[in-house]
């Protein structure tokens, strides 16, 4: 049932779910007023004719006289049913009375009418010695007035017991008037306030209304900031949130469309290339070893070249996921320098690791290795045979600081300006000037920096390649003991 309810609620529009929260606990207040006002109005009956109950009592109690001899006083009394008629407000009502004496005979009166077992209470609202309670007789509810009347005589004196019983039809009949008419005005009163709430929730909600039509309107590819200047201060959280989901989706399909742009660009080439070294070595222009030679190079290259672009587009995949665990960026690197051990060694370069251990940053730990990847087998791809080469970690304030620096040629002139922007290549190289391009949106995507520069030797020139990057530290670096 619960979950039932919750379902329904939840297909509320907003409008019924304001109206809902209003009204319903408007009407409860209404039905706890009317149940509040209908016992009050009980009350107020009883209060009101047990007064003539009390006057039926005291007029019967006037009646009684003590007779017998003296030392065995007696009570009397003529007390006729007609003499009740005048305290009969309708022919709806009924009364009946019991007079006992004073040892609890019966004197007059309806004999079967329950005896009084209750007490006179402390601090009554009359003179009289009565008490007021509810009863049944004859199988109805009856209003019951208890008189205990001093009765004295020439033989004596003693306290008679008068009980006077009156149907409660009137009672009820007075107070389910009063309700009535109190329901019509209540009624009337929730019409007033359902005809303003209503009138208030559709203005409210009009601006929302607005907004939703001006999003339907737009074009598919329209993924441009919502302009609500009227919308009220409760709905700019919500404008701004998808303004801001807008904007990432805006940046996605760009490099959707970046990346498609380039890749075809970029793949037509080696494919133009592969389709005429087949050509070339079904009319037999080269030996068969060497068109297979150059076909697997060409292949070697397109496929660097979709791996690039693949890991390129997976950069942005990641970074639209948002922050990620913690990583051990030295332990990154040392496994990155073991995959590309057999490079180093083949190019017999001189080696130098140095690492401060547990340096935590935050990030996906494919992109901390294709970052470190990417710069080193830049490096080693640079350097000329037997070159020196040296990798350092540590710890630079709030930033932990890779720095790669090498031996090689360096940049040639004109490249530094357009070294990020992909397919930079210089024009020696061989790659497809994607590997600095992936470099630098991860480590934007990591909230970092990055620097690639040349080295200024001592006579002035050119001494090599230093690659710098900075990312935040996660966690501060883990002490060890020597």
């Amino acid at each position: 049932m619960k979950r039932w309810l919750a379902s329904r609620l939840a297909h509320l529009s907003m409008r019924s779910r304001l109206l809902l929260g209003i009204l319903l606990p408007v009407l409860a207040l209404v039905a706890f007023n009317a149940f509040s006002l209908y016992r009050q109005a009980l009350r107020a009956a009883d209060t009101a004719y047990d007064r003539t109950l009390l006057a039926s009592a005291k007029a019967i109690g006037e009646l009684l006289e003590v007779t017998g001899e003296r030392g065995a006083p007696r009570l009397r009394a003529a007390v006729p049913y007609s003499a009740l008629e005048a305290f009969e407000a309708d022919n709806r009502s009924r009364t009946y009375f019991k007079v006992t004496g004073f040892d609890g005979e019966m004197v007059s009166g309806f004999e079967d009418l329950p005896v009084w077992r209750g007490r006179l209470p402390d601090r009554g609202i009359y003179a009289a010695l009565v008490d007021f309670y509810d009863d049944r007789y004859q199988g109805e509810p009856v209003r019951v007035a208890v008189l205990l009347q001093p009765v004295a005589g020439l033989s004596g004196q003693g306290m008679a017991t008068i009980q006077v019983a009156e149907t409660l039809e009137l009672r009820k009949t007075l107070a389910r008037q009063l309700l009535v008419d109190t329901l019509w005005r209540q009624a009337a009163l929730v019409a007033v306030i359902a005809t303003v709430v209503v009138w208030v929730v559709r203005r409210a909600t009009r601006p929302v209304h607005a907004l939703s039509a001006a999003i339907k309107a737009r074009d598919p590819d329209d993924v441009s900031p919502i302009e609500a200047p009227q919308a009220p201060r409760e709905l700019m959280p919500l404008v701004d949130a998808t303004n801001d989901a807008m904007a990432r989706v805006a940046d996605l399909v760009a490099h959707q469309k970046r990346f498609v742009r380039d890749a075809s660009h970029q793949l037509r080439t080696p494919l133009a290339v592969l389709k005429t070294q087949l050509q070339s070595a079904q009319r037999g222009d080269v030996p068969p070893e060497q068109a297979l030679r150059e076909i697997a190079q060409t292949v070697d290259g397109a496929t660097q070249l979709a791996n690039q672009m693949l890991a390129l587009a997976k950069v942005e995949q990641l970074r639209q996921q948002g922050d990620a665990g913690p990583q051990d960026w030295s332990e990154v690197v040392r496994g990155v320098a073991l995959d590309l051990a057999p490079l180093i060694a083949d190019a017999e370069l001189d080696f130098e690791l140095d690492l401060a251990p547990g340096l935590q940053v935050r990030g996906h730990e494919w992109a901390l290795r294709e970052l470190v990847r990417n710069l080193l087998h830049n490096a080693i791809k640079h350097l000329p045979h037997g070159g020196r080469l040296v990798v350092r970690l540590s710890a630079e304030g709030p930033d932990a600081q890779l720095g790669i620096v090498d031996s090689g040629p360096g940049l040639p002139p004109g490249l530094q300006e357009r070294l990020f922007q992909p397919f930079a290549a210089g024009p020696a190289s061989s790659g497809s000037g994607l590997g600095l391009a992936i470099c630098r949106e991860i480590v934007q995507s990591l909230d970092g920096s990055l620097v690639v520069q040349n080295r200024t030797g001592d006579d002035g020139g050119v001494d090599g390649l230093e690659a710098r990057v900075r990312l935040p530290l996660a966690a501060p670096p883990t002490a060890t003991t020597g």
